[in-house]
């Protein structure tokens, strides 16, 4: 439910000129921090749901990475502007986001059972 939904946001015209209006100079800024901070959710959800493995880290980032491809797909399905650098550049953060959320929740589960 929490990747479906922050899929919508990350697609909605709507959603992107209230969170990161272009009349704010730091507006790209902006967007990549709280875009990290969804894909973390993201990766965190993911780990919880996919459970316990040795590459946890590495899968939440691969599988984050590429939910954030999709949405790289689709937003240029809708004419979005930027270029390919900025896909890359997105789908890099996804990758930190959902290795971040993986760490995080490792720490708080070893913390849950110390």
């Amino acid at each position: 439910m929490t990747a479906a939904l922050l899929f919508w946001a990350a697609t909605s015209n709507e959603v992107y000129e209230v969170t990161s209006p272009a009349a704010l100079s730091f507006h790209v800024l902006l967007r990549k921090t709280y875009s990290i901070a969804a894909f973390a959710l993201v990766g965190f959800t993911a780990d919880k749901a996919l459970g316990h493995s040795a590459f946890a880290t590495l899968r939440g980032a691969l599988a984050v990475a590429a939910y954030s491809g999709a949405i790289e797909i689709v937003q240029a399905g809708r004419g979005s502007p930027e270029g390919i650098a900025w896909n890359v550049a997105d789908v890099l953060c996804g990758a930190a986001g959902g290795w971040l959320g993986v760490v995080a929740g490792r720490i708080r589960r070893s913390r849950r059972r110390a």
